[in-house]
């Protein structure tokens, strides 16, 4: 059963009880949300008084959160924020005909897919499209996703889950740096550092084992937890890296980056297209999926610089 309505705080008094929360101070509340200390003191209090327990400790020298209060500011918090993030995503389209909101993972969606965006948006001008990124899978109604492209097993809460694309990994380091430690291949690569990526700590070895070579210590290295740092320590000469050629295509063709002569290994995951079950039938995601297909086909056709 739903709680009644008059018993439901304000988001004045929330906003109230979050700043005073984070003072310590009904004073230094009222100065941020422009309100007397007294108007504050007043929220926070019909706010105790419609939950039925206390906040805060009172004090001479400001106020104490207690047990309660601890809990119920972390809700409260996230209450604000979303509702800030929702207020923020309406204003932001302009009067578009449509939002489309993409969960994509950082460095896919800076390196790849956002410098294909104006190709799609062109196709459906009256169309804005909201990138956040996540790196795990979550609810999607939760964060009213549209839709998300998703690294790893086919797997995610809640959704259908479409193939998209393996990766094709190169060990690619800078020129001065291949030359100036005389690397040409996996068995000079004792002399080098390998830079390693926290999101796939075993990436050198299961690479080692690919191309049939040893190194005797494949996890030693300066580690990054997103490819685009990944890539441009390579680019910057602190070591050799794996990487898929797709973060890397600008690299590459401007010569930054230099690739080993191996054959591209194509990696232990895939990408996936990962959309509600309810979305299914919404237009503008069966083409923007549609979309996204034709770019990854088109991607894979081009020849590599």
């Amino acid at each position: 059963m739903s709680m009644p309505r008059s018993l439901m705080p304000s988001l004045q008094e929330m906003r109230a009880f979050e700043a005073t929360a984070r003072h310590g101070s009904f004073t230094t509340a009222g100065r941020e949300l422009s309100l007397t200390q007294s108007a504050v003191s007043k929220q926070v209090r019909q706010l105790e008084d419609t939950l039925g327990v206390e906040l805060f400790v009172r004090m001479p020298g400001g106020v104490v959160l207690t047990g309660h209060g601890e809990r119920f500011v972390q809700a409260v918090r996230r209450i604000l924020d979303d509702c800030e993030k929702a207020t923020h995503a309406i204003a932001s389209s302009g009067g578009s005909e449509r939002t489309l909101r993409l969960a994509v993972l950082p460095t896919f969606a800076s390196r790849w897919l956002i410098p294909r965006l104006p190709d799609f948006i062109g196709q459906h001008p009256g169309v804005t499209v909201d990138i956040f990124t996540a790196s795990e899978p979550f609810d999607l109604s939760e964060r009213s996703a549209d839709m998300a492209i998703h690294y790893g097993a086919p797997a995610w809460p809640n959704a259908e889950v479409d193939f998209l694309c393996r990766e094709e990994i190169l060990a690619v380091a800078s020129g001065p740096y291949l030359e100036r430690h005389h690397i040409s291949g996996a068995d000079d690569l004792s002399r080098a550092v390998l830079i390693q990526q926290a999101t796939r700590p075993h990436l050198w070895s299961l690479w080692f084992e690919m191309v049939a070579s040893h190194h005797p210590h494949p996890h030693r290295g300066p580690m990054f937890d997103q490819f685009a740092m990944t890539c441009q320590a390579a680019v910057a000469g602190l070591g050799v890296a794996l990487v898929p050629t797709f973060l890397i295509e600008s690299e590459l063709r401007r010569g930054e980056l230099r690739a080993l002569p191996h054959a591209p290994w194509s990696g232990p995951g895939a990408y996936y297209l990962v959309t509600p079950v309810a979305a299914r039938s919404d237009p503008l995601v069966g083409e923007f999926a549609a979309w996204l297909h034709s770019q990854v086909s088109s991607a894979a056709r081009a020849p590599r610089s």
